[in-house]
């Protein structure tokens, strides 16, 4: 499985991933810097500064695979719902 690597920079500086993730696309990479940026602003308590930053996801090799602003993670993406009866 390929490694991904969920840097966050906050204006001029860049907070690096040493360790990484084993994950089995770039999908999965969204995925979970999604979750990664909601968990940090949850705990960021209130600090607005959080919203202006964004994860910079690389591959194993540094290529940027994607860029993922805070704030985007806030938008809603509708969940799939089961019909009820």
């Amino acid at each position: 499985m390929p490694r991904y690597f969920f840097n966050t920079r906050i204006g001029d500086d860049l907070l690096e991933d040493e360790e990484g993730a084993e994950l089995r696309d770039a999908d999965h990479a969204w995925e979970v810097a999604r979750a990664t940026i909601r968990r940090i602003l949850s705990e960021g308590q209130g600090d607005r500064s959080l919203f202006a930053a964004r994860l910079e996801v690389t591959d194993a090799s540094g290529d940027i695979v994607l860029e993922f602003p805070f704030a985007e993670a806030m938008l809603d993406i509708p969940a799939r719902r089961t019909p009820r009866n």
